[in-house]
C-alpha cells in the first residue's frame, strides 16, 4: 500500500495542472493496477497535503486561491441535518424517548448543574450525561457565534479556501459545525481536533456530517499535553516558523485552563505567519473580562523561532532582540474586535465587550426536553431548556502585524480617552469603536435606562466609557446602525463623569454628529 501511495501522490502531483485527477486513470498508471476505489481513497486521505477538490463525479482538482467572502444574513437556525444526527444519538444512548422519562430527568438535572457550575466558577467534568446535555443546550448557540466572528477576517480577505485548523477543546462541536458550513463548498479544511472528554463521542459522530472536502482528526488529549507535531505530515509542519495552521481556535475553553495565558502562548506558536488565532467565550462579565486579561497580557510579545537565540537572561523575550539566525515567528497583534487606535497605547479598563446577534429559532430538540418537564417539577420555568441566545465575546490575534481597524490618530484634532478627565463638562471630537449592542435593555444595562447606551472604545482608556444617545438624530443615527467593532467619529460628544457607574458617560445628543469611518 506504501507503494500504491507515493505512486499516487506523484500522479497526482503531476496531473494536477494537467487536467481533473480521476482515480480510474490514475490505477493504469500503477504497477499492478489497483482498484479505482483504493486510489480514490489514497486521494481523500491525501487530499490535505496535495491541496485537491474532491468533486460530485469522483475527479479531484486543485483548490481556488481566492479568498472567502463574508457572509450576508443572520444565521437563522441550526440546521436540520445536525439536528437529526444528534437526535439519533441522543436515541441510541438514551432510547428513542429520551427527552421523557427518567432519561429526561437525568439530561435536564445534568443541564440544571452545569449551568450552576459554570456560574459559581466551579469546572465542569464530562461525562456522556454531560456531554449530551451541554449539546442539546450550547451546540445552536456556539454554531451560530463563530460564523459572526468569522466575517472580521472574511471582510478584510484573510480566510482562505484552503485551510489548517486546530480547535482546542473542542468539545461537542459548535465552533467546528459553525465554521464548515461558513465555507463555501469548494473549500478544503484539514481540521484537528483536541479534546480529552466524553464530548468526543459527540464531536465525531456530527463531524461526519460535514462534507466530503472536510478531512477531521480528533486528538485525545488535553491542550497541555498535546504535541504540535502530531498533526504533521509530509508537506505540513506546525513547528516550523514559516508553517503552521491557518486558524487556531480556542472556543469556550480559556476560562477552564489553570494558566489561559501561558496555553495561549503555546498555540500561538503554532500559527502560521499569516494565520489567526481567534479565541471566544461566553458573554458574562468573568469569562469576558477573563478573555480580554489574556488577550493583553500576551499583546506584543514576540514569538522566537526555536532556531534563534534566545534572551541572554533567559527571561521572556518581549523586549529583547533575537542574536544569531535572529528568525522571528512574529510579535503577537490584537487584530480584533478591539481596537488600539493610539500609538503605543493600550487599554487597562474592565474590557467587558460582547457582541449580540438575533437569536436562532429553536431546535426540535431543545423543545422536546422542555416540554416533557413533569408538571410536579416546582423549579421549571417553560423554556427553562431552551437557549437560542447568540451572545459571545471574542478576540483575534495574528503575527503578522495586521489589525482589522489600521488606524493612528492625531492629538491635534481627537481626544483621547486617556485624558478624558481633562475634558469633563465639554463638547470634544473623538474616535472611537462601537463595543456593544445597546445595553441599555439588557440585564447588563444601568438602573434600567431607557436611553440607547453603548460601551465605546478607543484603545487608551484605563475606565470605562460609555456613549448615551439623548437624542436620535438623522446627525447621529450612524451610532446606532454601526456593527460591533465598528469605528465611528463623534463631533461635539459631551463628556461627563458618572459616580455611580465609576465611568465616562459620552452624550450624544443634538449637538453631536456621528459618522462611520471605513
Amino acid at each position: 500500500m506504501s507503494d500504491h501511495r507515493e505512486a499516487v501522490r506523484s500522479n497526482a502531483k503531476y496531473l494536477r495542472n494537467v487536467r481533473p485527477i480521476d482515480p480510474d486513470e490514475i490505477a493504469e498508471y500503477i504497477e499492478g493496477v489497483p482498484h479505482p476505489a483504493v486510489v480514490k481513497q489514497l486521494l481523500r486521505e491525501e487530499a490535505a497535503d496535495l491541496g485537491l477538490l474532491e468533486r460530485d463525479d469522483g475527479t479531484f482538482v486543485p483548490v481556488d486561491d481566492d479568498p472567502v467572502r463574508p457572509r450576508r444574513g443572520p444565521v437563522e437556525a441550526f440546521p436540520a441535518d445536525y439536528e437529526r444526527r444528534l437526535e439519533d444519538l441522543l436515541a441510541d444512548r438514551y432510547g428513542p424517548n429520551w427527552y421523557d422519562g427518567a432519561s429526561g430527568d437525568v439530561l435536564r438535572s445534568t443541564i440544571r448543574r452545569f449551568k450552576a457550575d459554570y456560574l459559581d466558577g466551579r469546572s465542569v467534568e464530562y461525562d456522556d450525561d454531560v456531554a449530551a446535555g451541554y449539546a442539546i443546550y450550547h451546540l445552536p448557540g456556539y454554531y451560530a457565534a463563530i460564523q459572526y466572528a468569522l466575517d472580521d477576517l472574511a471582510d478584510r480577505g484573510l480566510l482562505g479556501r484552503k485551510l489548517r485548523v486546530l480547535d482546542v477543546g473542542a468539545g461537542v462541536g459548535g465552533p467546528a459545525l459553525g465554521l464548515c458550513d461558513y465555507l463555501p463548498e469548494d473549500a478544503l479544511v484539514d481540521y484537528h481536533a483536541i479534546e480529552p472528554s466524553a464530548a468526543t463521542d459527540v464531536l465525531e459522530d456530527l463531524l461526519a456530517e460535514t462534507g466530503r472536502n472536510v478531512h477531521t482528526t480528533i486528538h485525545r488529549t488535553t491542550a497541555e499535553d498535546f504535541d504540535p507535531s502530531e498533526a504533521a505530515s509530509d508537506s505540513f509542519d506546525p513547528t516550523a516558523p514559516d508553517d503552521g495552521f491557518d486558524l487556531v481556535l480556542t472556543c469556550n475553553v480559556l476560562s477552564e485552563l489553570e494558566e489561559p495565558a501561558a496555553v495561549t502562548r503555546s498555540f500561538l506558536e503554532t500559527v502560521a505567519p499569516d494565520g489567526t488565532f481567534l479565541a471566544m467565550a461566553p458573554a458574562d462579565k468573568n469569562t469576558s473580562v477573563g478573555l480580554r486579561e489574556v488577550e493583553r497580557e500576551l499583546e506584543g510579545q514576540r514569538l522566537w523561532d526555536q532556531d534563534a537565540v534566545a534572551p541572554a537572561d533567559g527571561g521572556d523575550s518581549s523586549g529583547d532582540e533575537a542574536t544569531g539566525a535572529d528568525r522571528r515567528r512574529g510579535t503577537v497583534t490584537v487584530y480584533g474586535p478591539t481596537v488600539r487606535l493610539w500609538p503605543g497605547e493600550t487599554p487597562s479598563d474592565r474590557g467587558w465587550s460582547f457582541d449580540v446577534r438575533p437569536d436562532l429559532a429553536v431546535p426540535g430538540f431543545q423543545r422536546r426536553l422542555d416540554e416533557a418537564t413533569p408538571a410536579d417539577d416546582a423549579d421549571h420555568d417553560p423554556g427553562e431548556f431552551v437557549n437560542v441566545d447568540v451572545q459571545f465575546s471574542y478576540s483575534m490575534l495574528r503575527l503578522d502585524d495586521r489589525r482589522r481597524i489600521d488606524m493612528a490618530l492625531d492629538t491635534s484634532k481627537w481626544a483621547k480617552m486617556a485624558e478624558m478627565d481633562r475634558h469633563v463638562t465639554n463638547r470634544i471630537d473623538l474616535v472611537a469603536a462601537k463595543l456593544s449592542r445597546s445595553l441599555s435593555d439588557s440585564d447588563e444595562g444601568r438602573g434600567g435606562r431607557s436611553n440607547p447606551l453603548f460601551k465605546i472604545s478607543d484603545g487608551s482608556e484605563a475606565i470605562d466609557h460609555y456613549a448615551v444617545v439623548t437624542k436620535e438624530t438623522s446627525l447621529n443615527q450612524a451610532l446606532l446602525e454601526a456593527d460591533y467593532g465598528e469605528v465611528c467619529s463623534f463631533e461635539r460628544i459631551l463628556a461627563l463623569w458618572n459616580d455611580d457607574e465609576e465611568a465616562y458617560n459620552l452624550v450624544v445628543d443634538e449637538e453631536t454628529i456621528v459618522d462611520r469611518l471605513a
